[in-house]
């Protein structure tokens, strides 16, 4: 079916509205911003809020999963070629993580929200879990319990990202290398290794934020 020109303006207003979601998630608004402040943020009309969304819960679901989602397109893009299930988790970790200092207002987004997406269909978790599926089932990683180890990397990523939110500094490139390091010998990969795999170089982020 052809898209209409109806279509695409009715694309872009929603659009408008979850992006102006995003940034009164990011600066943790969201819960006193009315619709009213949601529409004269997004320049649509008040009345075209209920053409796209039934309440401000739905709106902001919907900008939630959507930070997430873009987070783990990239993180797929950047591990594309990679095959080793190991690699591509440390690798994940490390980008996750270096989001704090690329783009700060997506690392709000997810301090705030991220772990209550942790049996999410679309986004970070589901990668992840993909991630250590694969290395128990090629034995690169040793868990009984894959959704356990999920938990356990994602409380330790969004710790590490609410650090480095409160006091920049305190967060170096070394600091994340560490995270995904720990993360990396928690599944059970040796010292050496997960030192190596923890410190090879890394694909460009790029650093525009898209909130």
């Amino acid at each position: 079916m052809a898209v209409t020109r109806m279509d695409r303006r009715k694309a872009r207003t929603r659009q408008k509205l979850v992006d102006a979601a995003r940034v009164f998630l990011a600066s943790d608004t969201h819960s006193t911003a009315s619709i009213q402040d949601i529409t004269d943020a997004a320049d649509v009309g008040f009345g075209s809020f209920y053409n796209h969304f039934s309440s401000k819960s739905e709106l902001f679901e919907a900008a939630v999963s959507e930070v997430l989602e873009e987070l783990g397109q990239l993180l797929d893009e950047l591990s594309s070629d990679v095959d080793d299930p190991a690699v591509a988790f440390g690798q994940s970790v490390r980008l996750t993580v270096r989001l704090a200092v690329a783009r700060p207002e997506t690392a709000q987004v997810l301090v705030r929200h991220g772990m209550a997406y942790i049996d999410a269909e679309d986004g970070l978790a589901p990668r992840a879990l993909r991630d250590i599926e694969a290395g128990a089932e090629s034995g690169r990683f040793h868990v009984s319990d894959p959704k356990l180890a999920l938990a356990i990397t994602a409380g330790a990523l969004l710790a590490v990202l609410h650090v480095s939110l409160v006091d920049p500094d305190s967060v170096t490139d070394a600091t994340c290398d560490e995270t995904a390091e720990q993360l990396l010998r928690m599944l059970g990969l040796p010292l050496d290794e997960a030192r190596a795999l923890a410190t090879t170089p890394l694909p460009e982020v790029p650093a525009v934020d898209q909130v």
